[in-house]
């Protein structure tokens, strides 16, 4: 255990399980502040048995590297290790992320449950559906029983309430076995506010803030081992876990001052382990910095990231069919950005940002980079669960309306990705939710909450209270809702969409050169154009006559075509293969 400053350690064990009488073992420093048993010291302990240590006489703490904590983030550890006989993906070759179908969601509210173990139940549902990967939002331990999971405080430990660390090699063998590939969303850049009790040992911290507390200590002196403790526990998802990606939440918020940033470190141990395993491995960023070297190759001075999420795309889409203009998406919203989005990758890539009031990002070089780096998502859990009531796209757009994002997404060059629930057009929100166990953290949350909003004009009686269960619980989705009509037509609409992704080599092809547009914003239509495919989108609410000639092979709405044109009712989309164009 590596404790640099301390001066006393000791390994604190409850032998035959919690609450059973503790004992203790000295522990001896060895070099760079490393702390062991002595080879000749031994307790005896059962298979309940819990431990952790305690620093300079100070109470027993979690292991810093706990993989288990049954009682909660304020308890003792458990050992924990899945045994290689448990696995049945021996013919799991991986796939790589990009070009990929990836599916979003979050284990609390997928299933009534709640649970990795309810969640395998409706595998099915997404291979039905056509997606590739399933991505979990955070699974690390955190203290509560709801939560979004970036409260975590153990970054080896799976969150108990959702199964523990054997629910989650179940999930992911399950999901292997059905061909689905598996992404796990990790935190890196902060701890969560209850259980943290890594300063208790060491360094772990800096003296910077983020946005969510104090950053984590990537530079600062004793930075080594905190730099090999986040390559540990991302190398262990993939070997012990066999998990196949990792999404980086928020790495703009990664402090670090080195010539050899944390994020290139890690993407080289991932690709060096990829080539020891024989199997892809994936990282992606999320990255608010519009920065192209996070998915440039290392050789030329890139972070060597394997793909990014790109918020420019979903706010280029969402504003041109929602209408919103508020906050962010002020400066999006016309069919030039939607235009430069889906050829380039990023709006501001160099522009002002009325936003931020200042000049944002950088070109990405299409000729280096594959459009298949950079996810694209018509709503993710932030789009929704940040907005002020947490109500997704299909609250206040029509099933036309709808349509468009789909197709934009699932039919572009990029990398789609679902959130749970949209393939329907799920009628449940997606709020923000918390648990804390503490009432001062508990009142603090829900009024920082309100506040937040209040600034940017909601009424803060409209936002709701993120420790109130009802919250948790509104947000679970309702899976009687796809069988229903309305949402029955959506989801074989995206059905069809992913099975002509699959199939048409066109629609699948990773370049940003495969993508052309057209659009006339006055007459009211844009055209995404891929091979001799067209996605063309009606956004408005007027008919349009669009100058198109094309064997039409899907639309939300029915259309006419005659005379080298089709006549569409508004908020719709037509794909198909183009005849001829006129104008």
């Amino acid at each position: 255990m590596w404790a640099p400053n301390a001066q006393v350690v000791e390994l604190v064990v409850e032998p035959d399980g919690p609450g059973t009488p503790r004992e203790s073992v000295p522990m001896s420093a060895e070099p760079g502040g490393w702390w062991r048993v002595d080879a000749g010291a031994a307790l005896t302990a059962g298979p309940d048995a819990r431990y952790g240590f305690s620093v300079d006489g100070g109470p027993a703490r979690p292991d810093p590297r706990s993989v288990r904590q049954p009682e909660g983030v304020h308890e003792l550890s458990a050992l924990f290790t899945v045994d290689d006989s448990f696995w049945h993906d021996g013919d799991w070759a991986g796939r790589d992320i990009r070009g990929s179908v990836v599916y979003e969601l979050h284990l609390g509210t997928f299933t009534p449950d709640g649970t990795l173990d309810s969640a395998i139940e409706r595998l099915d549902h997404l291979v039905g559906l056509g997606v590739d990967f399933v991505e979990l939002m955070p699974v690390n331990a955190f203290n509560g029983v709801h939560n979004w999971g970036y409260d975590g405080v153990d970054w080896y430990a799976v969150q108990e309430t959702y199964g523990g660390p054997a629910a989650l090699a179940r999930f992911v063998d399950a999901c292997h076995g059905k061909g689905l590939g598996v992404v796990l969303d990790v935190v890196y850049n902060h701890l969560g506010p209850s259980g943290n009790y890594l300063p208790d040992f060491g360094p772990y911290l800096s003296q910077g803030v983020t946005s969510w507390g104090s950053s984590v200590n990537l530079s600062d002196p004793d930075s080594d081992e905190v730099r090999a403790f986040i390559t540990g526990t991302a190398l262990r998802w993939f070997t012990e876990f066999h998990v196949d990606a990792l999404r980086l939440d928020a790495v703009h918020a990664l402090v670090d001052h080195r010539a050899v940033h944390i994020l290139e470190e890690l993407a080289a141990a991932t690709d060096a382990l990829s080539a020891q395993l024989g199997r892809p491995l994936s990282l992606i960023a999320e990255s608010d910095l519009n920065d192209p070297r996070m998915i440039l190759p290392r050789t030329v001075n890139g972070l060597g990231l394997t793909a990014q999420w790109d918020d420019d795309i979903h706010h280029a889409i969402h504003t041109l069919v929602s209408g919103e203009r508020q906050g962010y998406y002020s400066d999006f919203g016309s069919f030039e950005c939607l235009a430069k989005v889906l050829t380039g990758g990023f709006f501001h890539d160099g522009t002002y940002s009325s936003f931020r009031r200042r000049c944002h990002g950088r070109p990405i070089p299409t000729d280096v980079v594959p459009a298949s780096a950079l996810l694209a998502y018509t709503c993710n859990h932030d789009q929704v669960g940040n907005r002020a009531i947490g109500d997704r796209p299909s609250a206040y757009l029509d099933g036309g309306q709808l349509a468009i994002k789909a197709a934009l997404v699932l039919l572009s060059p990029f990398t789609p990705m679902l959130f749970m629930g949209e393939e329907w057009g799920a009628a449940t929100p997606f709020q923000f939710f918390t648990s804390h166990p503490e009432p001062e953290l508990g009142r603090a949350t829900a009024e920082g909450r309100k506040s937040e909003f209040a600034e940017h004009g909601w009424d803060s009686d409209d936002v709701p209270d993120p420790q109130d269960p009802e919250t948790f619980e509104r947000s679970t989705l309702d899976w009687t809702e796809p069988d229903e009509p309305a949402h029955a037509r959506l989801l074989d609409f995206y059905r069809t969409l992913i099975a002509l992704r699959r199939s048409e080599p066109a629609l699948h092809d990773p370049r940003f050169a495969s993508v052309s547009v057209d659009f006339d914003e006055n007459a009211g239509w844009f055209t995404m154009e891929r091979g001799d495919w067209s996605v063309v989108c009606v956004p408005g609410a007027a008919a349009v006559s669009v100058p198109v000639a094309m064997d039409v092979r899907l639309s939300w709405d029915a259309v006419e075509s005659a005379d080298g044109r089709l006549e569409s009712p508004g908020h719709n989309v037509i794909i198909g293969v183009r005849t001829e164009t006129v104008s």
